[in-house]
């Protein structure tokens, strides 16, 4: 996702859960037919960090989606992952912990990954 109006949509819909390591919102997105692919937006304030931080943020959170989302996601959501203070910090092993939990939490955990 790249527009202001997307973000906004997706952060109006309440479905959000913090972690540690990130916040993570989601919507599901009536727009596209047939359960289209998952949209996924970063973002990180200048609360976190100088430009240097928000851009390791951002890396990172777009590697652990990479990751994660594809196989353990369901498709037609759209999602923004926010960067926290401890985020640069915190193991990619932990981050991709919070990912999960917070996928579960939404309601966006595919069916065959909840009793994990």
């Amino acid at each position: 996702m790249k527009k202001r109006a997307e973000f906004l949509r997706v952060a109006g819909v309440r479905r959000k859960w913090a972690t540690p390591g990130m916040v993570l919102q989601a919507a599901r997105n009536d727009t596209l037919a047939d359960a289209g692919p998952l949209r996924v937006g970063f973002t990180a304030t200048k609360k976190v960090g100088n430009a240097v931080i928000r851009n390791r943020i951002k890396r990172r959170l777009r590697a652990l989606a990479d990751q994660i989302l594809p196989l353990h996601a369901k498709s037609g959501w759209d999602f923004v992952l926010i960067g926290r203070q401890s985020t640069p910090d915190r193991a990619f092993d932990d981050l991709e912990k919070d990912l999960m939990k917070a996928l579960e939490k939404v309601g966006a955990l595919k069916k065959s990954e909840n009793h994990e």
